[in-house]
């Protein structure tokens, strides 16, 4: 038997591939091209030799840094560029030839400069905008607020206000503008106001503060700008609002001065003569033409500076990112005694060995270095990583094993297969060819947009849905099968593979539904007769069929994981680990009942086959005998084991291969390093052994979701389907049938295609999970993660 097994040809899937422990030294003047072109190859998966050391301690931590700033420059350019939006189009026509990293670091300075610079005086110039802006609202606006019934007092106070702006050094050829912006130095007495603007969102609190400071005595006047003001901090437009303030008295009007710089009111003089605020306008739409002009150039001319960053930008991304990943693998080497070399050490796939020794030879000739890499093999004592080659199909599946945990170095993986056992269970508890059918669809869409979905960047329901395509292409065909199987369409039964083999009771067939149908010829050739559908014996029908069909299932599925734990046992070298069968799982789930509460007597209807009772009665016995061989003979042997390694009656050859450098935990391996407690031993091993046995009882009946929700999904379409669209469609109102259709479709989109599909999925991730990987799969491995360009994303700037 061993022999045979021996001769079966090794599974490229089935456990990972082969890794081995490697040691470079690598000459300094080509380490930054062999790094380089290692990292292309991705092959190589680096161990940090300096991780007692902190970041700043690095050899290579100054150029991490230059890096580090330079990502933060070319985040800052994008950042300008999406708030410009703008798009960075590399050119098509023109290849920009590669940048050094010096070169590259002060064409980005001088770029963020610019734009900085750029940046000020636009926001000085907006500023400047926005005050004149809403000097022309006020103007507007406040002057309805200033009209008096009195004018000659009016004008006795505008005397006296313009004698006061004399007084106070305003010369007379001062434009109105020069004037009007200062602040408003009224006479001492008298009534007086001062005019402004306001954000809306303040306004509330505002009008509150001024009434408390001056505990009632003014009078408060709004109305809305009708123009909305952009705040040039964040480019957002903001909605204020034009107020007048009229007061009484110097020491109000300090501080409802204070109040409005408090609240960032801008405050404005506004002149009562018509004549003057006509001048005083004139000018202000003079000086915001200008500004807009001024503005308009300042835009275009940042927008051609951005779009010239722009062209580049991409290219710049990535050059810097693989120059921060170069240098931080790098920081993970160590200099060798002469400071003229640096040492690393990695794991890389065995296959692989040949290509890096290569590409070191090419980093070599390229750097003009006088001295090659030095490229060999080290023995190690650590488990290895776990690396899978997968593709677009197995990549799925391997990633759902992989949730779990990350299998162990040459264990057998579930994902090989999962990827038919996974979606055939889905599609028994999801069984209708109507809905696989749209699931199919929906498939079919992801993989026809396959090339433009993977250059987008998708939000993270659409990305999983994405990188899940083929899993979903898989369940839908197995789902189309096992609705063939069960006959149903929408819960819809037809005639696809001929005639019913039954036909009604009696001549008229009017009550064939009550009175039941008789077999006339042979079966229905494929899947359920679509006479069942509506009889009286429906459900007892079908409830035995998908029972039995689930628990058939869950056998075998937990006999491969069984097999497999097996194979995995026989291929560590460790024999004792080796599980036996039970026979607690050898039949049907109320047959094995009565075989263990009454094993001897008559079986009556639950005869499956001649030699049944005798062959129950044997199973039982092996049962009984299978828990105490499973309990006791390991722990005595482990210590036998150990005793003679240890007392010098048999020596064993220390284990440097591949195959020695992980084992099972509980093999004899694994305590050759410390002292042997049998009592120990013998604790873990009971728990191990009950927790088998009770999981022999209980993962069987965990089978059964397989049959809840199959009926489940059909019971719930049917109601569905007779419920809604049928009793709709009966009355001869359109509106009704309309609504009936609209909700038949929803429902059917988003209870049975979504939520079902989702319980669906959910319960075969549980089952191969729990009840087959639990039978063989430790998944306390670690995945191969090599250093890569192609694996760099945003995270890694």
């Amino acid at each position: 038997m061993d022999d045979l097994l021996d001769k079966l040809p090794e599974m490229d899937l089935m456990r990972s591939e082969k890794m081995t422990l490697v040691q470079l030294i690598i000459p300094v003047e080509s380490a930054h091209r062999s790094v380089t072109y290692l990292g292309e190859l991705g092959l190589l998966q680096f161990r940090d030799l300096n991780a007692d050391k902190s970041p700043f301690q690095r050899t290579f931590a100054t150029q991490v840094k230059r890096c580090g700033e330079m990502s933060r420059k070319l985040r800052f350019f994008k950042d300008q560029i999406d708030k410009a939006g703008l798009r960075c189009l590399p050119r098509r026509h023109e290849l920009e030839p590669d940048i050094e990293l010096g070169d590259l670091e002060r064409k980005l300075a001088d770029h963020e400069h610019e734009v900085l610079e750029m940046n000020s005086n636009s926001e000085k110039l907006r500023q400047t905008y926005n005050e004149l802006l809403g000097f022309k609202i006020v103007l507007q606006k406040a002057s309805g607020f200033l009209v008096s019934s009195n004018a000659h007092a009016i004008g006795d106070e505008t005397e006296l206000r313009e004698s006061t702006y004399s007084n106070n050094g305003f010369i007379e050829s001062s434009s109105l503008l020069e004037q009007e912006m200062k602040p408003e130095p009224l006479n001492q007495s008298g009534l007086r106001f001062i005019s402004g603007i306001i954000n809306k969102d303040k306004l509330l609190r505002f009008e509150r503060m001024l009434f408390r400071a001056t505990r009632g005595n003014m009078l408060f006047n709004q109305t809305p700008s009708d123009e909305e003001i952009m705040d040039p901090s964040t480019s957002e437009m903001v909605e204020k609002i034009v107020f007048v303030v009229f007061f009484s008295g110097e020491q109000a009007r300090t501080k409802i001065l204070k109040i409005c710089e408090a609240f960032g009111a801008n405050c404005y003089s506004v002149p009562e003569d018509t004549t003057k605020q006509r001048q005083l306008t004139r000018e202000v739409l003079s000086r915001l033409s200008d500004l807009e002009a001024t503005l308009d150039a300042g835009t275009r001319h940042w927008n051609n500076a951005l779009n010239a960053v722009g062209y580049s930008l991409t290219k710049w991304v990535t050059t810097v990112r693989r120059e921060k990943a170069v240098y931080d693998t790098l920081n993970m080497l160590n200099f060798d005694v002469t400071k003229k070399c640096l040492v690393g050490e990695g794991w890389c796939p065995t296959f692989a060995k040949t290509q890096i020794h290569e590409v070191l030879q090419r980093a070599t000739s390229d750097s003009n270095s006088q001295v090659g890499v030095i490229f060999h093999v080290m023995h190690a004592v650590e488990s290895p990583p776990t690396y899978f080659r997968t593709n677009k199909l197995t990549n799925a599946f391997q990633e759902i094993i992989d949730a779990y945990g990350v299998a162990r170095y040459q264990e057998a993986n579930p994902a090989v297969y999962s990827v038919v056992t996974y979606p055939f269970l889905f599609a028994v508890m999801f069984g209708d060819w109507g809905h696989g059918l749209c699931l199919l669809l929906g498939a079919l869409y992801l993989l026809a947009r396959e090339r433009k979905l993977s250059k987008q960047k998708l939000g993270s329901f659409m990305e999983m849905l994405f990188g899940g395509r083929y899993v979903i292409l898989l369940m839908a065909l197995f789902s189309i099968y096992c609705g063939l199987i069960y006959n149903e369409f929408f819960s819809v039964p037809f005639h696809i593979f001929g005639g019913s083999a039954y036909k009604c009771r009696d001549t008229t067939c009017s009550d064939a539904y009550t009175a039941g149908l008789v077999k006339y010829r042979d079966p229905y050739p494929f899947g359920v007769d679509p006479s069942w559908r509506g009889s009286r014996s429906e459900l007892p029908y079908l409830n035995s069929l998908k029972m039995k069909m689930s628990i058939l299932l869950g056998i075998a599925q937990m006999n491969l994981g069984l097999i497999l734990s097996f194979f995995n046992a026989r291929f560590f070298g460790s024999s004792l680990d080796i599980r036996w069968c039970t026979g607690s799982q050898a039949d049907l789930y109320h047959v094995m009942i009565y075989m263990f509460l009454s094993p001897t007597e008559e079986l009556g209807e639950n005869e499956l086959f001649w030699g049944q009772r005798p062959l129950q009665i044997l199973l039982l016995l092996m049962a009984f005998i299978a828990v105490p061989w499973m309990l006791f003979p390991k722990p005595f042997a482990l210590r036998k084991i150990h005793m003679e390694r240890f007392q010098g009656r048999t020596y064993g050859l220390l284990g440097t291969s591949e195959e020695d450098l992980d084992v099972e935990p509980d093999s004899a391996r694994s305590h050759q390093g410390e002292e042997f407690n049998i009592s120990e031993i013998f604790v873990h091993q009971l728990i191990h052994s009950i927790e088998f046995v009770l999981g022999s009882v209980s993962n069987t009946a965990s089978y059964l979701r397989l049959w809840a929700l199959s009926l489940a999904h059909s019971e719930l379409s049917t109601v569905f389907y007779e419920k809604v669209l049928l009793l709709a469609w009966g009355y001869e109102n359109i509106l009704i049938r309309l609504i009936g259709v609209v909700v038949f479709a929803f429902a059917t989109a988003f209870i049975l295609l979504m939520m079902e599909t989702l319980s669906a999925f959910l319960h075969a991730l549980r089952l191969h999970w729990v009840e087959f990987m639990g039978k063989f799969f430790h998944g306390d491995g670690y995945k191969f993660v090599p250093f890569s360009f192609a694996l760099l994303s945003d995270d890694n700037e």
